[in-house]
């Protein structure tokens, strides 16, 4: 078995690992309409930039790089860049192409990671642990979101779940080894009660809008946009967030180990660009609102909310998001949810974003 399969392979069985918290759901998911979407690919856009390297002057690539960045349906400032073209104005300076890689969820990023098919991508904390646990090579380059709003437990309409206490002995659907995954946990010690108090099924979140409408769940744990849909459309309601309840659920830029020792100044570049789309996004809140709301067909009163719950950002990794962070990994062990204590600090490399933001403000 090569190494890349075995990591691969390591990476799916710390999944079901996961998955083992939630046995009492596996009886009940026959009961809930499953339509498996699987990640998509989307080679949409070719791309090329100009680099900066960490400590070296500018050069450019020897030959043509393809840089492939990961993407989901959530409304973040790399689905402007793209849209927008700006990853392919600038890497195309430089000689590279850039592929857009479309995904369902977080934990899929670490089997293309592992696989070499996957170069960068912004995920929650929750994918992160797996991956580290999973011996995957990546690092955390830039801190993407604090994330006390961006995921929550949903109860439907007229639903007689009042508290977290309520949940016990209930459905609850929620994307496996997701943000929102670690949410559901984090709250559930919150009230006092463990995982095999409630009977969680794992869907991803095309399979789960659809349980979630039709009664066939009772709660729903779940990040924006689809948080903000349902409630403003469906009437929905909000029963618990990291905000609720104290906690950070973090989002991340990562990038690939060896695409990065390969090409520093690349993931310099990312940062860069990255750092555009949040700046136009924090900077232009209105024409953002009324740019996502156009892309995803939604109403611009949905999209408002869901900006306001999800803030970026493109800043170094904080003392406070690792402490957090650890606190998460530490929360995962005591209920076996790792089968080993994980040192969160060391897939973080400060390095890329800290020279990102010099060389722009030496470009003003």
């Amino acid at each position: 078995m090569s190494m890349v399969k075995g990591k691969a392979l390591l990476l799916l069985l710390v999944l079901l690992v996961f998955g083992v918290l939630s046995a009492c759901a596996q009886n009940d998911n026959a009961n809930v309409q499953n339509n498996n979407p699987e990640a998509k690919t989307d080679a949409k856009t070719e791309t090329n930039t100009e680099v900066t390297p960490s400590n070296a002057a500018p050069a450019e690539p020897k030959e043509e790089v393809v840089v492939n960045i990961g993407i989901q349906q959530s409304i973040w400032p790399i689905l402007a860049a793209r849209e927008k073209g700006w990853f392919e104005e600038e890497f195309s300076k430089v000689g590279a192409k850039v592929k857009w890689v479309e995904f369902q969820s977080g934990p899929a990023y670490f089997e293309s990671f592992a696989s070499g098919r996957l170069d960068f991508g912004r995920v929650g904390n929750i994918p992160v642990l797996a991956g580290q646990a999973a011996k995957i090579g990546f690092k955390e380059i830039a801190t993407a979101s604090q994330g006390e709003k961006g995921d929550a437990i949903l109860v439907p309409k007229g639903s007689p779940i009042q508290k977290i206490q309520d949940l016990k002995g209930k459905q609850i659907a929620v994307a496996k080894g997701s943000s929102a995954y670690g949410l559901l946990y984090k709250v559930l010690e919150a009230a006092g009660l463990k995982p095999e108090d409630v009977k969680i099924i794992q869907l991803q979140p095309d399979e789960g809008q659809p349980a979630f409408e039709t009664g066939k769940v009772d709660a729903w744990a779940i990040w924006e946009p689809f948080q903000s849909i349902q409630v403003l459309k469906n009437g929905a309601r909000v029963l618990a967030n990291g905000e609720t309840v104290g906690s950070y659920t973090p989002g991340f830029q990562l990038v690939r180990t060896e695409f990065a020792e390969e090409h520093p100044e690349l993931v310099v570049l990312y940062l860069k660009v990255t750092e555009k789309a949040t700046r136009w996004q924090l900077e232009n809140k209105d024409e953002a609102i009324t740019f996502y709301a156009q892309l995803k067909k939604q109403d611009n009163e949905t999209m408002r909310r869901v900006l306001e719950n999800s803030e970026p950002s493109n800043v170094a990794i904080t003392q406070e998001i690792i402490d957090a962070q650890q606190g998460t990994a530490d929360l995962l062990l005591s209920i076996g949810g790792l089968k080993e204590k994980l040192n969160v600090s060391e897939v973080v490399d400060n390095t890329y974003i800290e020279q990102a933001l010099k060389e722009l403000k030496a470009e003003k």
